[in-house]
């Protein structure tokens, strides 16, 4: 028979979908296993090919697991509110509830054609007011706890989607989602109190199974530092500024401070600074830069020094002049700085440039200092402190200040709340309406989902407002307090709210009374196993976590964290090693693909490509590659199903086989999996005289999770009626997986004590190691020093004791 899959793989579709082969009971006596695919946006007419490579590699592992004994949980939604969807729309021209309902059509399509084991029974669609009520009953809980505040602060505006953005959203200075170069604005906005949690949010990553370089990038955006908030007195006054530091050792080393140019300590002290109207003007045009372009390493360190004003060092009552410069960031720590030039590098540049005084502070405990130095030593110059060692010296500087009420101890973080409004119309309506009597009030409960009103115009305005500020008959309301005239809040929220709970709605997708059902979630939670983009490190995973501990503090959920084992995908390149995109003319549809080579082509070309989590570029010369094994196992099956039994040695090769399909889907090594399938392939063609039906089977039962499609229809060649998910998963044995066993006589100074069975060709050192942990061994063994091994291979090893 000729393998065909244009004709095979529609048939298996259809007969998943009938007979709900992907569905998961909500309970079960078997284990539960949730996996999940980080869902996409709808925002462009399909899928490429780059996608269906964490797609693939997940449905591997949730119909690898089905076999395995598991209830396994795999579902698929849709993030379809936010910018991406609404710039699609407006490039289009067509109104995003339309495309939005379009892509998603044509996306699941494309789903579906790839075989993806998706229980579509519980699909969600953040836009779907059903669910977004949930979406605003959660931010109703954050208004209420007061994590949800508003307030008129500078923001990260891009005015290309002319939109205020949160600090995560601007990467190297642009906008995320568009790549233009973000602004600094003053808008009213939104702000979730995500700083409240950030103990929390570190603390919680040990433990996890997630990459080391995304707990890392987690851990450096919240940055915990310990360290002293230390008050310097403006001389002449009863004000005084205050310094957060990480290293009060080096205070005696303080020869100037510097301030943020947003730092208040200017206006209030304008009637005193000589050259106030240089500092203003210097002020102002560092405000209109991006943080990023102020702190880089390699920008000239300009700053202005504040003429007529000074401030105290505590420690030795040292005079110090007083700066504003823009790489000091109001956001981190107090907004001010006290700068050691000696050892530190930024400090060391602004004072050679400025001609201002360095004084050495720090030692080296051996070796000749060259400044800035910033490592370990002893202190110098430091008056009573002399000679400690600097670990020492933070401490007991802090305290000698604390007593003198000049210092205290503190934590500071990095970590800035959520700016969470968005100046667009696409997004879930905030909850909330403004009155004149009663202030900001929250929609009740019983009065959700507040849903998006249906409009023609949607267009951003690029005002600060959004479109929805222009729609009288949605805005004007009344009070749920007073029964008074009221407007509603017209900023929407931003694309992360939808989907940092979204993993918990596919468990209780139709609770109209409950964001979750208690029983349901205390069935499937965690997630097992979730697997996106690393491009979502800090954004959507550092939001779900946020939400999530919320909602446990809330007792709505049972698990402080909501994903146990984390997976990132490596990106799939276009030929030409860019990233695959429209305007570069790169992108390959896997439409395209599916039609001239198959599915199960597209799937199994996707796993052995490369490394899962490593970038490749993708090959459609090598696809043929992929198509011609495909053929050639379909080939050895149906022209070998006829025999019965295979011969000893094929049988060794299938169970090792077996033991390296296991550990390596496990192990989420997909291309070394696929490596072994071909290589068994072609020991298999050398040796096909001895490869009988049972061998046929386990290896097509293998295969199954990679290729389902040829896989069932392979399945039923070989004369069985129910699908192949249905089989047990097969296990190897191991005593076939080694090409032989041997037994060991163990002796101590000549005498027996044990005997030990292991694989033949086993080295001295993996023979001694077995030796000495047997129980047996460690009791005749005791104390005793062994002074010499012998070792016959294959026969004995005598301890000589």
């Amino acid at each position: 028979m000729e393998y065909k899959p244009g004709i095979i793989e529609p048939k298996w579709q259809k007969y998943w979908e009938e007979t709900l082969a992907d569905v998961a009971p909500d309970f079960s006596d078997k284990p539960k296993f949730y996996n999940l695919d980080m869902f996409p946006y709808p925002s462009g007419a399909g899928l490429h090919v780059g996608h269906f490579k964490g797609y693939s590699a997940n449905d591997v592992v949730a119909r690898a697991k089905r076999m395995m004994g598991y209830d396994v949980l795999h579902p698929m939604g849709w993030d379809a509110f936010g910018l991406p969807a609404e710039n699609y729309a407006i490039k289009t021209g067509i109104h995003p509830e339309i495309s939005t309902e379009q892509n998603i059509k044509n996306i699941k399509r494309q789903m579906k054609m790839a075989g993806l084991s998706y229980d579509w029974s519980r699909e969600i669609n953040t836009t779907d007011p059903d669910y977004y009520k949930w979406t605003q009953w959660i931010f109703l809980k954050l208004f209420q706890k007061g994590l949800a505040y508003e307030s008129q602060l500078p923001i990260n505006w891009c005015p290309s989607c002319k939109t205020g953005l949160a600090n995560e959203e601007v990467a190297g200075g642009l906008c995320e989602r568009c790549g233009a170069k973000a602004e600094k604005k003053n808008l009213r906005q939104w702000v979730l109190k995500i700083t409240a949690y950030a103990d929390r949010l570190l603390e919680d990553l040990e433990g996890l199974d997630w990459p080391e370089k995304i707990i890392e990038m987690q851990k450096n955006w919240i940055g915990r530092s310990e360290g002293a908030q230390i008050r310097f007195n403006v001389k002449g006054s009863d004000k005084n500024i205050e310094v957060f530091t990480t290293r009060p050792d080096t205070l005696f080393g303080c020869t100037y401070i510097v301030l943020a140019p947003e730092h208040p300590f200017v206006e209030e002290f304008k009637g005193r600074i000589a050259n106030y109207a240089k500092a203003s003007s210097y002020i102002e045009a560092a405000k209109q830069k991006m943080d990023l372009d102020r702190i880089s390493e390699v920008k000239d360190k300009t700053g202005v020094c504040l003429e007529g004003v000074s401030v105290i060092n505590p420690v030795n009552g040292r005079e110090v002049s007083v700066w504003v410069a823009d790489y000091v960031l109001m956001n981190y720590g107090t907004g001010a700085i006290m700068a050691v030039p000696s050892h530190d590098a930024r400090d060391f540049d602004f004072a050679n440039k400025h001609g201002l005084e360095i004084i050495e502070v720090i030692k080296p405990r051996q070796g000749a200092t060259e400044l800035p130095y910033e490592g370990a030593g002893v202190l110098v110059n430091s008056g009573k402190f002399d000679g400690l060692d600097f670990e020492e010296a933070k401490a007991k500087i802090t305290e000698w200040l604390a007593a003198t009420g000049s210092a205290e101890k503190k934590i500071h973080y990095k970590l800035r709340d959520w700016v969470f409004s968005r100046q667009r119309y696409w997004g879930e309506p905030i909850p909330l309406v403004h009155c004149a009597k009663c202030g900001i009030v929250a929609v009740k409960e019983s009065d959700l989902p507040v849903r998006l009103p249906k409009v023609e115009k949607y267009l951003p305005t690029g005002t600060g407002e959004s479109p929805l500020a222009a729609i009288s008959d949605w805005v004007n309301t009344t009070c749920p307090d007073c029964g008074g005239p009221a407007r509603r809040e017209t900023n929407t929220m931003p694309q992360w709210a939808g989907s940092s709970w979204y993993y918990l709605r596919f468990i209780d997708p139709r609770n109209k009374s409950a964001i979750i059902g208690a029983d349901k979630e205390k069935y499937w939670m965690p997630v097992d196993l979730y697997v996106g983009g690393a491009e979502h490190a800090v954004l959507h995973l550092l939001y779900a976590r946020f939400w999530h501990k919320f909602l446990f503090d809330l007792k709505a959920v049972s698990t402080k964290e909501p994903f146990k084992k984390l997976r990132s995908i490596g990106i799939v390149l276009a030929h030409d090693g860019q990233k695959m995109s429209k305007s570069k003319g790169n992108v390959v549809n896997p439409d395209d693909i599916v039609n001239e080579f198959g599915a199960d082509t597209l799937r199994v070309y996707e796993l052995f490509m490369g490394p899962f989590d490593q970038a490749i570029a993708w090959n459609t010369d090598s696809v043929r590659g992929s198509r011609k094994f495909l053929g050639r196992v379909w080939n050895l099956v149906t022209d070998r199903a006829g025999n019965d039994e295979s011969g000893e040695e094929v049988l060794r090769q299938v169970h090792k086989l077996n033991q390296k399909i296991t550990t390596d889907i496990e192990q989420m090594k997909f291309n070394t999996a696929i490596a072994a399938f071909m290589e068994f392939l072609n020991y298999a063609e050398a040796n096909i005289e001895k490869v009988g039906k049972d061998v046929l089977e386990r290896m097509v039962l293998l295969l199954a999770p990679f290729a389902p499609h040829i896989c069932e229809e392979m399945w039923q060649n070989l004369g069985h009626q129910e699908s192949i998910f249905k089989h047990d998963w097969p296990r190897h044995n191991p005593n076939l997986v080694y090409a032989k066993l041997v037994e060991y006589v163990m002796q101590i100074n000549g005498k027996m004590r044990d005997k030990i069975t292991v694989p033949a060709g086993l080295g001295q050192e993996e023979v001694e190691k077995i030796a000495r942990d047997s129980e047996i061994m460690k009791k005749w063994l005791g104390e005793s020093q062994i002074k010499k091994t012998i070792f016959v291979s294959g026969r004995l090893i005598n301890f000589v004791v």
